[in-house]
């Protein structure tokens, strides 16, 4: 197995093992795949934290497997495990150390939240091998402003995680020693909340992109009045919050 996943107190880690570099072969895309559809079904589960073993979080996929035919399967197979992650139900927080480059960097994109250590750096190298970044052109602008993604996917040159920070890619930025403790702090933070009201901000936040303001404001709003309303736990947080109790979620 290249990919171990555990679950304690509602948080949910999915943690990269395949040494030295922790390379994204098609094997590894599979797994993490298959792992990111197993946590769907874990109704306990309300956050996830995506680690990587060793000092790299990841060097990215196995040039090899890009060549031809294989690159037919292998494209398909990045995309279906990009969106497997991001399409989680419950917030998705990376945790990197060491290098994230190429499809290594692409994968944490996939993450609502990143935390880097204050040595990590990153990438997107494809063109210096005559190819695009595919995942990172359509996930990269979504994170950070237009050019600082246009300056990383151009040049194909690494850069820091103090520069990751600053464009807005990493959110906390902590000692190389603190970022596994700093990714599952966030996401205990997240996971004492009700998993319907997560389940909720999640896909409130993924109906919104890619929409003028007013249409995003009108699916918005509808989720809340036909989905958020709809669950047990939202009448419970508003009457416990008037009656100053605290709430005894179900979560649904």
């Amino acid at each position: 197995m290249t990919v171990r996943m555990e679950v304690d107190a509602g948080i949910a880690t999915l943690t990269l093992d395949h040494p030295p570099l922790n390379v994204l072969t098609r094997a590894v895309l599979r797994e993490l795949r298959e792992a990111s559809l197993r946590l769907r079904d874990e109704v306990g589960v309300r956050a996830v934290v995506l680690a990587a073993t060793g000092k790299h979080f990841s060097a990215g996929a196995d040039v090899g497997e890009h060549l031809p035919p294989a690159f037919r399967d292998l494209i398909p197979e990045m995309v279906g495990t990009v969106e497997a992650i991001a399409s989680l139900p419950v917030p998705v927080i990376a945790a990197v150390r060491g290098r994230c480059l190429g499809g290594g960097f692409e994968l944490v994109q996939a993450a609502d939240i990143m935390v880097a250590g204050e040595s990590a750096s990153f990438g997107q190298p494809e063109i210096l091998l005559g190819v695009t970044a595919p995942i990172a052109c359509a996930l990269l602008p979504r994170r950070g402003p237009y050019g600082h993604a246009a300056e990383i996917l151009f040049t194909g040159d690494p850069f820091g995680a103090p520069r990751a920070a600053a464009a807005g890619f990493v959110q906390r930025l902590v000692p190389d020693d603190q970022v596994e403790s700093e990714a599952r702090a966030i996401a205990a933070r997240c996971a004492r909340h009700s998993a319907a009201a997560l389940h909720a901000t999640k896909r409130t936040l993924r109906a919104a992109v890619g929409r003028t303001r007013p249409e995003a404001l009108q699916a918005a709003a509808a989720i809340y009045l036909e989905e958020v309303m709809d669950t047990r736990d939202a009448l419970e947080g508003l009457r416990a919050f008037t009656e100053k109790r605290t709430p005894v979620w179900e979560h649904r």
